[in-house]
């Protein structure tokens, strides 16, 4: 009967230490996410910003502009 409560109290231990184990991972994913679509958004307004300024240095678009301004 003593080896019992031996036993349930180390599998007792060893289930909330694995508990705490798999809260931990789940905050460090849960934290790996949110900066990644950080990252993500960073990297999103980077690639507008590049591409309205390589939509101004076309050369269609320069002289279209030029064209305009003349013409008002």
């Amino acid at each position: 009967m003593e080896d019992l409560k031996v036993l349930v109290v180390l599998l007792t231990i060893a289930v909330i230490l694995l508990s705490l184990v798999i809260i931990a991972l789940l905050a460090a994913v849960t934290i790996v996410l949110i900066k990644v679509n950080h990252i993500a958004k960073n990297i999103e307004y980077v690639t507008t910003n590049v591409a309205s300024a390589t939509e101004w240095l076309s050369p269609m678009k320069v002289v279209s502009t030029i064209v305009s301004v003349f013409r008002k």
